[in-house]
């Protein structure tokens, strides 16, 4: 099983688009800052989770949720607690 998520700054209210297969470990590492990108803006709250069969399901999503930079698109899934995006 495979994860896409989204996590919320809590210090710039920005969003992080990630995917993993190991959802509880990969937060803890943002929040901790291992992870280059989003070390200076821990810590983070996790605002949506969706499961996929694969890591590259996931990762194929992720992908066009990045492609998008659509803050309105992840503020609807965030809303929804749903992605419409196949």
């Amino acid at each position: 099983m495979a994860y896409l998520y989204i996590l919320q700054s809590e210090v710039n209210q920005r969003y992080y688009i990630g995917s993993t297969d190991n959802l509880e470990r990969r937060l803890k590492e943002h929040n901790e800052g291992k992870s280059t990108y989003t070390k200076v803006t821990k810590p983070f709250q996790l605002v949506f989770s969706t499961q996929y069969p694969t890591l590259s399901d996931a990762r194929r999503i992720e992908y066009k949720l990045k492609r998008a930079k659509s803050k309105i698109i992840i503020e609807k899934i965030i809303k929804d607690q749903y992605i419409k995006m196949t």
